[in-house]
């Protein structure tokens, strides 16, 4: 646990530069007290340092959930799986470092994606690992299902056991990849009790929170710097469903813990979302902390942008995950599976957010002897200092002299790459022991020293106050010969200059004469593409040998020479001054034929042109007669989708040959016809000008007869007609009589409920032949829902297109105060 206590270093010295005191937990701690000697007036973070984010190229704020290029790095742990991390569905990508004490096993359904990243994702707060560090630590093995991908790109996936199936980064087999991670686990549990309770009794609550049905509202007392909640219910609906989550009264810079009790519990919330300027709940991200004491079976569902941090303490426990997203750290001293809901969707994402928020002390940790360790880069000759140049340091741990970097009894290596300042400094706070810096980039016009290792540098308890430093000195990289290769591109006939000609640069290095591009043997090339500007030129300035140009695409209307090949320019010190230059000439390519092949999309009946039909163009390629879209012999499809305008027509201009226009979208309204390929359309030269045409022609789709549904609600006493009534309307589908609103197979939901109106009237309508149930789901102020909420089955047959069918519905009036408005309630 050293390890990750050194990291905690850049934490520290990050809080006393920004003038704020941090108390942070060294992974050493002891297991967390419990009971009364827990201490209600002390706050403090995680155990083990989890948490805030680690390493020197921290955010001062992390951004919102974004796409945008990766700017800042976190070496803290983001995600802590006890047991195994179980990939399943169609879950898409864990942001930032994932560590896992037993098996990682990635099976996802067949005809999802076939990805999985850790460490890099697409989108996320983009603060990942530092490049080169471990994104995945497994203490068991790694295990991706034939066909899919575990992509770790520009990280390590480094693994205690074995390490099966296609694995996208660098993949490094060590038994003690865990080892620093251990006493983690135990830690947390410690921990989750320790937040929940206080001498074997929930911890007071400073607020209540309040399932409400729609939502469950967390009202803190707008005072404490530590707002707790306790919670012992499900976090859904009465029938199962999703919910808000909203806080109210909670004072600004105030940490929020939940504790939610009980052995199964259910999480499902649309709450949160992308965009933290218009979403409440993410102002609350970093310092909000659910925790999970008890449970064994966890599940967190719904369709939100989950916010803040998660912890589940009981270490037989098994967290389902189908949220859209995590956002923030996830500990569970358990067992994980990042799945999707049955239902469908996919894409489930962890993203990386720190928690930096202040909790119940639950222990005190000992502070290790710290101090600097320095290198200091300077010119060899001048005694300058040098900015620029880049170093690890390592510490020496495998009890063997010197510095080892790699292999199973390596060295460790503290943190990520340094790069020294404008004083040449490069600084590391770091625990007492022997420490290496090894210099991993010179800075530029300086050549890397050799050996480029400096120490070790032993820091004590009597150097640590002042730190211990290294010099290292580089010389400068002598000056080669350059200049300037250059190319100049002319029309052959007339001499003019022509740009846009694209060409790559390649030197004589393997000594075969000519210019060889592949093959184990093959010359170097130099740079990308070069194009030719304005003036016909594409120039290189490059040390001295012997170069080609070689033209891979030549300007506009021209054709490509043969050879293409350009050279050898001989550059040396008696020429590079002026540069040396070549002439490549090109032909003028022949104009082709060209014309317009359309076809104009009618009315089978009224002979009406019809616009909105999509259309695919074909030629004809393969010599067999009629059009083949499919395998290996297929024809060549031209473009992409064409859609039929105003005036029916779908028209490309494309050169002479052979070419079916098909059909793979009707008009709204209409069938597709069969079959539905036209042509072929024969265009050449006699009848180019005018080009060719043919007419596709369409019938109409029969509709089908749709029908109403209309409630009238209504006082079961005197018939006055009820506002405020809410109903969903469910289709019957799953075979089984009367209504099924869960379970494996339950009925069909049909479309958004409907709300009475101040007649006691709403309706469904523009529905098709059917049986439906009608369900009330809240009821106006005063009154009580039915024992029975369900009316129906209610049919639509075919036999009565457009019928309306009216439904009564009475409600009986409840105690004084007591019943449901059953409208939604700003809260």
């Amino acid at each position: 646990m050293k390890t990750i206590s050194r990291r905690l270093a850049g934490l520290r010295a990050r809080a006393r530069s920004a003038g704020v005191t941090c108390a942070v937990a060294a992974a050493t701690v002891p297991a967390v007290l419990l009971g009364p000697a827990a201490q209600e007036a002390a706050a403090a973070p995680l155990p083990g340092g989890l948490g805030p984010c680690v390493g020197d190229s921290c955010p001062d704020r992390h951004p919102g959930i974004n796409n945008g290029p990766i700017t800042h790095r976190d070496d803290g742990v983001n995600i802590f799986v006890g047991a195994d991390f179980l990939v399943r569905g169609r879950a898409a990508e864990a942001e930032g470092r994932v560590v896992v004490l037993d098996d990682f096993d990635m099976a996802k359904d067949t005809g999802a994606s076939a990805v999985y990243n850790v460490g890099v994702v697409g989108v996320g707060s983009r603060v990942p690992p530092p490049a080169g560090s471990d994104f995945l630590v497994t203490g068991g093995d790694v295990t991706v299902a034939t066909g899919q991908r575990l992509i770790a790109e520009g990280g390590v996936v480094r693994h205690a056991g074995t390490a099966t199936g296609t694995i996208e980064g660098t993949t490094v087999r060590d038994p003690r990849a865990t080892a620093p991670y251990r006493a983690l686990r135990d830690q947390l549990t410690d921990a989750s009790q320790c937040y929940a309770r206080v001498d074997g009794s929930p911890r007071p609550a400073t607020g209540t929170a309040v399932n409400q049905g729609g939502q469950t509202l967390f009202t803190g007392d707008g005072t404490s710097a530590l707002q707790v909640f306790n919670v012992d219910f499900d976090l859904t609906t009465a029938g199962g469903g999703q919910q808000g989550l909203v806080f109210r009264n909670i004072p600004a810079g105030a940490t929020i813990l939940v504790n939610v009790f009980g052995a199964n519990r259910v999480l499902s919330t649309y709450s949160g979302g992308i965009d933290d300027a218009t979403d409440p709940l993410n102002g609350y991200r970093e310092r909000l902390l659910w925790n999970f004491p008890d449970s064994t079976a966890l599940s967190l569902a719904g369709t939100g942008q989950f916010q803040g941090s998660v912890l589940v303490g009981a270490q037989e426990s098994r967290t389902t995950v189908t949220l859209p997203g995590i956002n923030g750290r996830f500990f569970t001293t358990g067992s994980l599976v990042h799945t999707s809901a049955a239902t469908g969707g996919g894409g489930q994402e962890f993203h990386a957010y720190p928690f930096t928020g202040d909790l119940p002390d639950c222990g005190s940790t000992p502070q290790p002897v710290r101090g600097e360790v320095r290198v200091v880069k300077r010119d060899a000759d001048s005694g300058a200092v040098l900015p620029g140049a880049r170093f690890e340091l390592w510490e020496e741990t495998n009890g063997v002299a010197g510095l080892q970097v790699s292999g199973a009894g390596a060295d460790t290596r503290v943190g990520g790459v340094c790069t020294t300042d404008a004083q040449g400094v490069c600084a590391r706070t770091v625990e007492e022991g022997a420490y290496y810096w090894r210099e991993v980039g010179a800075p530029e016009g300086y050549e890397l020293p050799d050996p480029a290792v400096f120490g070790p540098l032993e820091l004590n308890a009597s150097n640590a106050e002042r730190g211990v430093q290294v010099t290292a000195s580089n010389t400068r990289t002598p000056e080669p010969v350059r200049g300037e290769v250059r190319v100049v591109k002319r029309d052959a006939d007339s001499g003019a200059v022509l740009p846009g000609a694209r060409f790559e640069l390649w030197e004589e290095t393997n000594g075969v004469a000519g210019l060889q591009v592949s093959g184990a043997g093959a010359d170097t090339r130099v740079g990308g593409l070069c194009t030719t500007d304005a003036q016909g030129v594409c120039a290189r300035t490059v040390e001295e040998g012997a170069y080609y140009w070689r033209e891979v695409g030549a300007p506009e209307g021209y054709e490509l020479p043969d050879p293409a090949v350009f050279g050898p320019l001989e550059l040396n010190a008696s020429n590079a001054e002026r540069g040396v230059q070549v002439t490549a000439s090109n032909t003028r390519t022949p104009e082709p034929v060209r014309g317009e092949v359309r076809v104009v999309k009618r009315d089978a009946d009224s002979g009406a042109v019809l616009p909105g039909a999509r259309f695919e163009l074909w030629e004809e390629t393969n010599g067999v007669a009629g059009l083949q879209v499919s395998g290996a012999g297929a024809d060549t499809r031209v473009g992409g989708v064409c859609t039929t305008d105003a005036q029916g027509v779908c028209a490309r201009t494309v050169e002479e040959g052979a070419y079916y226009w098909r059909e793979v979208g009707a008009p709204e309204g209409y069938e597709l016809p069969d079959p539905a390929v036209f042509g072929p359309l024969e265009l050449n030269a006699s009848n180019a000008e005018r080009g060719v045409q043919v007419t596709a022609s369409n019938t109409r789709t029969p509709q089908p007869a749709r029908g109403s549904l209309w409630i009238h609600k209504t006082d079961a006493k005197n018939g006055e007609p009820l506002p405020g009534a809410v109903f969903e309307l469910w289709r019957e589908t799953n075979g089984v009589a009367g209504l099924q609103t869960g379970g494996a197979r339950p009925d069909t939901r049909q479309g958004a409920g409907c709300s009475t109106d101040e007649i006691g009237v709403c309706s469904f309508t523009e529905l098709p032949a059917g049986t439906y149930y009608l369900r009330e789901t809240a009821v106006p102020e005063g009154y009580v829902l039915p024992e029975d909420p369900v009316t129906g089955p209610h049919v639509l047959t075919e036999e009565n297109p457009g019928e309306e069918v009216v439904v009564e519905v009475a409600n009986q009036r409840g105690e004084p105060g007591k019943g449901g408005k059953g409208r939604d309630r700003t809260l």
